[in-house]
């Protein structure tokens, strides 16, 4: 399958393969001549982002499904970024938008949710502390999230109506494309031509988007959210790695059992107080058995940055 071209706008003219020039000059008036203008500055020059996603993807032998959303300028550029990848645990970061949607601010710190030891799935750091006592609606997101706790994933996809409840919510944001259909950990079983537990970068992005500098939720709410995906300690090799260390990112990843699933979805201040870029980067290799490959990530971040005009 051919991949997806880069796209880019919006509300800036670009001329391409060619320049601008005047008519024949008048007679010079006998006036002094006022002197030029400075020149402007050389625009930097512009990146083949497709090419150079073709060949990282030649060299890792699999698939990368990309798309940023520069929301200073409402550019965007995408690789792949409708084609069908696995979610993974990326799924979580909506999961808990969806909680802070549907519960009360007092519900939020207040509601204790319980589980048993049989419920505990694997990898699940913070949930099998609290067996016995619990956690409250908030604590369950912040372990999916910073920690992807995939117990506190489940509990979260259990207060919203389960796998169905959270494409629904999905339905909200105006993704007509991600889809839900399992719990943890059987959500990650995927395979090239599973549509179950799946999403595009495209539509990801939208969504996170709108769960973080949109109207999905209210100030307060976002601002949760917000704070969760900055606190993430799982992303750190990821898009993070691809960009400077002056940076603020949010993050949330996911990593499949097969074909090598390495993804990560983030919000990225370039400086504090600027409009945010959204990222969502989607991996996986061609053969079942393939490992995933962090710095795929992390390359394909700088180079969306890079087209977008971020980074040199």
């Amino acid at each position: 399958m051919r991949p997806t071209r880069v796209v880019t706008m919006t509300g800036v003219a670009l001329l391409i393969g060619g320049t601008l020039s005047a008519g024949p000059a008048a007679a010079a008036a006998p006036t002094p001549v006022a002197a030029p203008a400075a020149a402007a500055p050389a625009a930097a020059p512009r990146i083949d982002v497709p090419g150079a996603l073709r060949a990282l993807e030649k060299s890792f032998k699999g698939r990368i499904g990309a798309y940023a959303i520069d929301t200073a300028t409402g550019k965007t550029i995408g690789y792949r970024a409708n084609e069908r990848f696995a979610l993974a645990s990326t799924v979580k970061a909506v999961a808990a938008g969806a909680v802070l949607a549907r519960t009360t601010d007092r519900e939020l710190t207040t509601k204790v949710v319980h589980w048993t030891a049989g419920e505990l799935k694997p990898y699940s750091p913070e949930t099998s502390k609290h067996v016995e006592d619990g956690m409250t609606l908030a604590e369950l997101c912040r372990a999916a999230i910073i920690y992807s706790d995939n117990t506190a994933g489940n509990m979260l996809l259990k207060r919203i109506g389960g796998p169905r409840g959270l494409t629904r919510y999905f339905r909200t944001l105006k993704d007509p494309v991600s889809r839900l259909d399992r719990w943890e950990t059987e959500l990650n079983e995927w395979s090239p031509k599973e549509k179950r537990d799946t999403t595009t970068p495209a539509a990801m992005a939208r969504d996170l988007r709108a769960l973080t500098v949109g109207r999905a939720l209210n100030a307060k709410d976002r601002s949760r959210l917000v704070g969760w995906l900055r606190g993430n300690t799982t992303g750190d090799a990821r898009i993070r790695a691809g960009l400077p260390k002056t940076w603020i990112i949010g993050d949330k990843t996911g990593t499949g059992p097969t074909y090598g699933t390495a993804n990560d979805i983030a919000v990225v201040w370039p400086a504090k107080g600027a409009a945010p870029i959204i990222m969502a980067i989607y991996t996986n290799r061609l053969a079942a058995d393939g490992s995933a490959d962090d710095t795929v990530v992390a390359r394909t971040a700088t180079l969306l940055a890079r087209g977008l005009g971020r980074l040199p």
